[in-house]
């Protein structure tokens, strides 16, 4: 296992303190590069992936910035522009030994929260998820989706874009919906649960069709994460180190050592299914001294988090 972190494409002080928390691969995230800045073309590329190697940092997976829109996702005008060009990224990514994209199936309103400062261990704060808190929300403006028409959209797109993954090598990587709730205002959605997981794998039966194993979507789904992990095996190419406490319907985000789920079990089943790709912490709280401009992504509960990895990962060596 790759012990990871999100970082910014431009170095700063998280480069210096992923060095010294002994990272080496780094994830590039929407979240630290911003919408208007994502990087398809192969120039783009090649200057960001360079950069960090000249510091010392693979680029272990690409999340978020890929060059699809709902126009893909529901296998609308368009679509086809969208796949070529995402054909084109994945090739410029297997030139600069990029191994994983990850990706996500969630259309309109994707990521969704309702509180984003719950006070937890010590004052510091995470995020959660209430549907009832959502029950009287207006639909969302792409309402009515249908999970038919995203079902046949993905399948579609797989059969497009596998066989160029595979030429490539770089694995692509599914992400659960988040939540993981069969319909979001108005808008169904389709990568909610292990069962359906195993419909996606068996569209295309390849590792290159593959899953971001996000251990707090499972777990809100209500898996056993250690045995889901060895149900998926070679198919896990990315994982995010996560727990949560509740259920899909509604559930907060815990500290990485406080929530429900056994890590260390996970980490031996990780062991077991070889698995030796990315894996980052996620949706960390927030801690004392840091503003909540990004809950979840904030700096130092993602290095306790590294801590903690590490020591399970020589724990269980």
């Amino acid at each position: 296992m790759e012990t990871a972190l999100i970082l910014p494409p431009e170095r700063d002080e998280r480069w210096d303190l992923a060095k010294q928390t002994g990272v080496e691969t780094a994830v590039v995230h929407t979240l630290e590069i911003g919408d208007g800045s994502r990087p398809w073309r192969y120039e783009d590329l090649l200057e960001l992936t360079q950069t960090f190697r000249d510091y010392g940092l693979d680029v272990g997976a690409i999340e978020g910035c890929v060059p699809i829109s709902d126009a893909t996702r529901l296998g609308r005008e368009g679509r086809d522009e969208e796949i070529e060009r995402f054909k084109r990224y994945l090739r410029n990514l297997g030139e600069l030994d990029v191994p994983v994209v990850a990706y996500d199936w969630m259309v309109g309103k994707r990521w969704a929260r309702t509180s984003t400062a719950i006070p937890t261990r010590g004052g510091s704060l995470t995020t959660g998820y209430d549907d009832d808190l959502m029950a009287g929300a207006p639909e969302q403006e792409i309402a009515p989706v249908d999970a038919a028409d995203l079902w046949d959209a993905l399948e579609y797109f797989l059969n497009e874009v596998v066989p160029v993954a595979e030429e490539a090598g770089v694995k692509l990587a599914l992400h659960p919906d988040d939540p993981p709730i069969g319909n979001l205002r108005g808008v169904d959605r389709i990568v909610t649960s292990p069962e359906n997981y195993d419909r996606v794998m068996d569209m295309y039966d390849s590792e290159y069709n593959g899953i971001t194993f996000c251990q707090g979507n499972f777990a809100a789904m209500g898996a056993d994460i250690p045995e889901t992990i060895r149900h998926f095996g070679e198919r896990i190419n990315f994982v995010h180190f996560r727990d949560v406490e509740g259920d899909r319907s509604e559930f907060v985000e815990t500290w990485h050592d406080a929530g429900p789920t056994d890590m260390r079990a996970c980490i031996e089943a990780y062991r077991d299914i070889g698995f030796e790709g990315p894996a980052r912490p996620d949706h960390v709280p927030t801690m004392a001294t840091e503003e909540n401009s990004n809950p979840g992504y904030m700096t130092l509960g993602r290095l306790y988090a590294v801590g903690y990895m590490k020591g399970l990962l020589e724990a269980t060596a």
